[in-house]
């Protein structure tokens, strides 16, 4: 799963349009910026004229898909947390593999969104009750902490304070896609030795800029949404951005856990 949501990255825009740097009115394009990446071919289907009948992404579709994903997820995190916390290796396996379909898919299928949202639901529904357990009431520290970056972040992005640029953009699918493969290597590591880094003092940043890079793709989904709707993208791009919206969440939500966990652990 790759946390930066890579699909978001390829939003596919109407002829002749560039990437719009929001300043202002909406819709104006600042001269020399490059065109946003788009999947392969879909850029040319979108050159065509839509037919009459096609409807188009708004923000309603965007919150009852993003709702329905929620719903499913947190039905299943909690069955797992009350019936079968072992449970959450099956919803990490499923999640990571449903997290690589649904994010190189080139379009969005609910069925496959809303399986992923279940089997992240079962890993969450585990991983929050092994961190409850050691820690009492960390969760709900964990997921308040989690909703007030959401609306911070988005406050900051419809003041305008935080823009999304070509160049934004470029640099933070180079620093998550490393911290991904750090947080791969880091793993795979633990499983084989008795090593970990992300503990203590060094944990904490660690976990500090995840938390951070997560904040900060949150900005992207929301640009995400704004250009599909402001171009009229087909509405079964909602699901793609309720999707994105639930991966940087879901990481957004684990990178509180472990620094809360590192706090409340070197408060003992």
């Amino acid at each position: 799963m790759r946390s930066n949501n890579p699909v978001l990255s390829r939003l596919p825009e109407a002829a002749g349009s560039g990437y719009a740097v929001f300043e202002g009115a909406p819709g104006r394009r600042r001269r020399g910026t490059s065109p946003v990446p788009v999947w392969p071919g879909v850029d040319d289907t979108y050159a065509a004229p839509a037919p009459a009948d096609t409807e188009r992404m708004t923000y309603d579709h965007v919150i009852m898909r993003t709702g329905s994903l929620f719903a499913v997820l947190l039905v299943a995190a909690a069955a797992t947390w009350l019936l079968a916390p072992g449970l959450m290796l099956v919803g990490l396996a499923g999640g990571f593999v449903l997290g690589l379909v649904n994010a190189f898919k080139r379009e969005p299928s609910p069925a496959l969104v809303l399986a992923y949202g279940a089997f992240e639901g079962m890993f969450l529904g585990g991983i929050s009750k092994v961190f409850e357990d050691a820690y009492n009431g960390i969760v709900v520290q964990a997921v308040l902490a989690t909703l007030s970056t959401f609306a911070v972040m988005l406050m900051l992005y419809r003041s305008g304070r935080i823009r999304v640029t070509p160049r934004f953009t470029r640099i933070m699918l180079i620093a998550v896609g490393g911290y991904a493969l750090f947080c791969l290597v880091n793993l795979g590591v633990a499983l084989f030795t008795d090593v970990n880094i992300r503990s203590g003092g060094l944990g904490l940043a660690i976990g500090a800029v995840g938390a951070v890079l997560a904040a900060l793709s949150l900005v992207l989904d929301f640009d995400f949404i704004d250009r599909g709707v402001r171009q009229g993208i087909p509405a079964r791009y909602a699901w793609t951005a309720a999707f994105g919206l639930a991966v940087t969440l879901v990481w957004l939500y684990i990178e509180f856990l472990r620094i809360l966990a590192i706090l409340r652990g070197t408060d003992e």
